[in-house]
């Protein structure tokens, strides 16, 4: 959760991807209106990919997809996008699991070439559960890292795009008094978890100083993370998989 800002723009850093979010015409799916809803959604989307049954996965995707027909550019768009686009839907799977390593190795260390190949292997559900065909995913680590490399000469954030995101990061789209509270320490732990290609692309000021002061606070709850038992580890993907299955069994929409 605390990396979850990072990851967005990561994700949003690529043109296609960042309009497709910022023109949205999907009323429901806009986080500064429908914060709540809009989380849940998100939420889902990485339980279900990560925790839920193929099942589940096809019925999310089914809910996605109705969502995503409605998410195009138009001749006013700066950029040309499509939210079946499978290239993009690569590229947010990619950000997703190049998150999941990042925090695997601030947490609890360099993975081992197991765990390490696991995360890779699950890292293509990440897209199958959107419209990315299984056969789009890199064949291994290696290719992985060729197409990271070859992506991040893809990205970049424009004004626009930049504001909604510094919005994002500055806990904007919550009620107040929490912006005022927890938008500071969002906006620093965010700078922290985003190399500098992003950093730069945001405009993201990053000294030694705060380094120093990152690598400090994630030993700490490292630590606590580490001694936290399973259950609670997994909150709150777990609470909304519940949920899900719970919307599942009565009928209810999914997205």
């Amino acid at each position: 959760m605390l990396a979850g800002s990072a990851n967005v723009i990561m994700q949003l850093a690529r043109p296609g991807v960042g309009y497709g979010v910022l023109e949205s015409r999907v009323e429901s799916g806009q986080l500064f209106r429908h914060p709540a809803k809009r989380t849940r959604t998100t939420l889902a989307y990485l339980a279900v990919a990560t925790m839920g049954t193929e099942r589940e996965r096809e019925l999310f995707r089914q809910g996605v997809n109705r969502v995503h027909a409605q998410v195009r550019s138009t001749d006013s768009s700066p950029v040309t996008y499509h939210a079946f686009d499978p290239d993009l839907q690569l590229w947010v799977a990619a950000c997703l699991y190049r998150g999941v390593e990042d925090l695997h190795r601030i947490f609890f260390g360099e993975p081992d070439a197991e765990t390490a190949e696991a995360f890779f292997r699950d890292g293509a559900v990440l897209g199958t559960t959107l419209q990315v065909p299984p056969q789009a995913w890199p064949v291994d680590r290696a290719a992985f890292e060729e197409y990271w490399t070859e992506s991040l000469n893809r990205i970049a954030i424009d004004d626009a795009v930049r504001d909604y995101l510094s919005a994002v990061t500055m806990l904007a789209w919550l009620p107040r008094p929490l912006p005022l509270l927890f938008g500071r320490f969002n906006r620093f732990v965010t700078t922290g978890f985003l190399t500098e290609r992003f950093r730069a692309e945001m405009r993201l000021r990053w000294t030694d100083r705060d380094q120093r002061r990152f690598d400090a606070l994630m030993s700490v709850i490292a630590a606590i993370v580490r001694r936290l038992p399973p259950v609670l580890r997994r909150f709150p993907f777990n609470l909304v998989l519940w949920d899900l299955r719970r919307r599942i069994r009565t009928g209810r929409p999914l997205v």
